[in-house]
C-alpha cells in the first residue's frame, strides 16, 4: 500500500484527507512541517500533500528542502492552498510542486491529484 503524507495546520483538512485516502493508502496526518521531517528519518512516503501556509516551516521552503535533499527528490509534492493565484503557483512550479489542490478541497479532487501522480 502506498504512504501519503499530509501536512496541514488545520485539522478539518487532515480529518478530510485521512477519510478520503485511508481506504486506499497509509496516511499520516501532520499538524507542522518539522514533525515531516522528523518522520522521514523514518518513512519514506510515495506523495506529500502540503500546505503553503504553515505555522513553522512554509510550504515552499519544505519543497525547497525536499527537492534539494537527493533521498527525497523523487517524492511528487502536491501543494495545497487556500489562495488561487498564480504567482503562488508560478513559485511552486519554480520549486519542483507536481500539483496544486485549492482549499476547501473536494474529496474527489484529492483522490484524482493523487491518483494521477502516484
Amino acid at each position: 500500500m502506498k504512504t501519503i503524507f499530509v501536512v496541514d495546520d488545520c485539522n478539518v483538512n487532515l480529518l478530510m484527507a485521512d477519510d478520503s485516502l485511508s481506504g486506499s493508502y497509509n496516511v499520516f496526518t501532520l499538524a507542522c512541517v518539522s514533525t515531516m521531517f522528523e518522520l522521514l528519518d523514518k518513512v519514506i512516503p510515495d506523495l506529500i500533500l502540503l500546505d503553503i501556509m504553515m505555522p513553522d516551516i512554509d510550504g515552499f521552503e519544505a519543497l525547497k528542502r525536499l527537492k534539494i535533499d537527493n533521498r527525497y527528490t523523487k517524492i511528487p509534492v502536491i501543494l495545497l492552498t487556500g489562495k488561487n493565484d498564480a504567482a503562488i503557483k508560478a513559485l511552486g512550479d519554480r520549486e519542483g510542486a507536481a500539483d496544486f489542490i485549492s482549499k476547501p478541497f473536494s474529496a474527489q479532487a484529492l483522490l484524482n491529484s493523487v491518483s494521477m501522480h502516484l
